[in-house]
């Protein structure tokens, strides 16, 4: 077993372990609609083992970004069909990564609309919207009645996703998003069936996953989780309690028998990742997190050691579309450009050079 063998998640199956790490770019337009240059952003890359998109929200309030891909409108799944064609036509796997972005948004980026979280707690700082940066707002507090139809939303982008021909789906809860609120305390100060202990605060995503699970097949279905990330004020500081709420939340998804478990840690190889890994089961991704760039042997590695399954790798699949033959061969790379990581144009997103010789 090594970083270029082939791998089963659940219904898929994978001709190596090199996963593309969900990537916000920012192309889609208002409109959230990926075009042609989306499309072919994803097409160059499928050679990697599983590609998964970037973060696409499931209702219009639950958008995070400007540019940000949805899978809510009819233009939308249909310009996901295009990106699936394209992957699949190129010998690719493409899963969404589906994602709400909870209180980590502002109304003049997802339409006017309410943004929504665990507890009506503000994130500090600032976002980026269509007319300029905006304080972030102090969100609505979810009612237990009204988090029933953000699961129905999770349920149905990822049926629109099965529907445009993509071949899965990964629950976005991790990096302070909505469903990561709920695990944290710092963000979740509910006092009903959803907040205080580990398995009230694990319970909203165990429900959206198995609702997601249902519905499209629990072999299409990932989750990512980033314990211990610490940002976007989704602050997991207590090693007690993030062993805690971890362990009750895989071990609510274990029976589910899922495709993977993909998890963003600064230390893949320990003992909170060996532990939920052992305690989920099923195949685990890792992925060593924003920190730096994941090398050839770093990811090398972390297959011959047994550490997981597959590596996640952001930064090199940006700069080297054809990064399963560079590190296959251990070719020269691409270096990336962190000022084209959000834009609008193909500079930095679709002109890195493939190798030709």
């Amino acid at each position: 077993m090594n970083l270029f063998s082939p791998l089963t998640l659940g219904d898929l199956e994978l001709p190596n372990r090199l996963v593309m790490a969900p990537l916000t770019r920012v192309r889609s337009g208002i409109e959230g609609v990926p075009g042609p240059l989306v499309v072919e952003h994803y097409r160059q890359r499928a050679t990697l083992g599983l590609i998964v998109t970037e973060g696409t929200y499931p209702s219009h309030a639950g958008q995070g970004f400007p540019g940000q891909p949805g899978l809510v409108t009819p233009e939308q799944i249909e310009g996901w069909k295009n990106v699936a064609d394209a992957v699949h036509s190129a010998g690719g796997r493409l899963v969404a990564q589906v994602m709400h972005a909870g209180r980590v948004t502002h109304e003049g980026t997802n339409g006017g609309r309410e943004v929504v979280a665990p507890s009506a707690i503000a994130i500090e700082g600032e976002t980026r919207t269509y007319d300029g940066k905006h304080p972030y707002p102090v969100p609505h507090a979810l009612t237990a009645d009204e988090l029933a139809g953000v699961v129905a939303d999770f349920v149905q982008a990822s049926r629109n996703a099965i529907a445009a021909g993509l071949d899965g789906v990964e629950i976005h809860s991790a990096n302070g998003y909505l469903l990561h609120e709920f695990l944290s305390t710092a963000s979740n100060q509910r006092d009903d069936v959803y907040g205080g202990s580990p398995a009230n605060r694990v319970r909203f995503v165990i429900e959206v996953v198995t609702a997601v699970a249902e519905a499209i097949g629990a072999g299409r279905v990932g989750i990512r989780v980033s314990p211990e990330h610490n940002i976007q004020d989704a602050l997991e500081t207590d090693p007690a309690d993030v062993l805690a709420t971890y362990g009750a939340l895989v071990d609510g998804l274990a029976p589910l028998n899922l495709a993977y478990l993909s998890v963003l840690h600064k230390e893949p190889a320990g003992q909170l990742v060996r532990e939920l890994r052992t305690r989920f089961g099923g195949p685990l991704l890792v992925n060593s997190g924003f920190g730096g760039i994941t090398t050839r042997e770093e990811a090398m590695a972390v297959i011959a050691d047994d550490q997981a399954d597959a590596v996640v790798v952001g930064r090199a699949v940006i700069a080297n579309p054809d990064l399963v033959r560079r590190w296959l061969n251990d070719l020269p790379l691409n270096a990336p450009d962190p000022l084209t990581f959000y834009g609008a144009g193909a500079a930095g997103y679709t002109d890195y050079p493939a190798l030709h010789h």
